[in-house]
């Protein structure tokens, strides 16, 4: 018996069992979040892939910066609930001092705070978003895209899923790869191989997606810098 989960579900099936073998896909910090003792010894009955979504939010604002560089406010979502919140939001301040742009900061951990979250951003005047990366705004992702698209704001998000459904831009770990190298975890554990003796794997697999059909409908130029260094150009 095998148990292949992520995120919540990961924590759920360490509390439930300490017998049955566990491959965990989790964008935490698997150390800090108490899931395994280190990531080269995970020790007991887990291991995984660490998805990296740390550290990437700066990053992130970065390519919203390339993209509309006469932007001078920008906005960024957060969930407030999410654990790794407060290092977020000093990342994309610190860039943004960098970048030497206004920033604000607006959040949401439930449905109804979207509509008065993005009604702040435009009387703000933020010149675009950066949705910040958290499990429940993945699970919103439509609600999202259409949100911004409803409010012509430019917006990035941390899956290529968000682009594929009509967002501007996502940059983020490749999902495919890091669910891939899961997979294989899983199978050399069927075959045999215990969790104690499997390193945690850091995804280093990165991928920048654009949308060029909502670029359009926003009226952006997309600068040649950025289209240059897309993985992929949706059209």
């Amino acid at each position: 018996m095998l148990v292949v989960t992520s995120n919540d579900g990961a924590l759920a099936a360490k509390q439930a069992t300490a017998t049955i073998p566990i491959v965990f896909g989790i964008g935490g910090d698997p150390v800090a979040l108490g899931l395994v003792a280190s990531l080269n010894r995970p020790g007991d009955n887990i291991t995984g892939v660490y998805f990296f979504t740390q550290g990437l939010e700066a990053k992130r604002l970065g390519l919203l910066h390339e993209m509309v560089p006469k932007a001078t406010t920008l906005a960024v979502l957060v969930n407030p609930n999410y654990s790794e919140a407060e290092n977020q939001l000093r990342e994309v301040q610190e860039a943004a001092a960098r970048l030497g742009v206004q920033l604000v900061v607006v959040r949401a951990n439930a449905e109804s705070d979207f509509d008065a979250a993005f009604s702040t951003v435009v009387q703000q005047r933020s010149g675009a978003l950066l949705v910040c990366a958290s499990p429940f705004f993945n699970t919103r992702r439509e609600q999202l895209v259409v949100l911004a698209a409803r409010h012509a704001l430019p917006t990035i998000y941390e899956w290529r899923d968000f682009a594929a459904a009509g967002g501007l831009m996502s940059y983020g770990t490749s999902l495919a790869d890091a669910y891939r190298q899961a997979g294989a975890y899983a199978a050399r554990i069927l075959k045999g191989a215990k969790p104690a003796d499997l390193p945690v794997i850091q995804t280093t697999k990165f991928e920048f997606v654009i949308n060029l059909k909502t670029a359009k409908a926003l009226g952006l130029d997309v600068p040649l810098g950025i289209s240059a260094g897309a993985d992929e150009v949706i059209e």
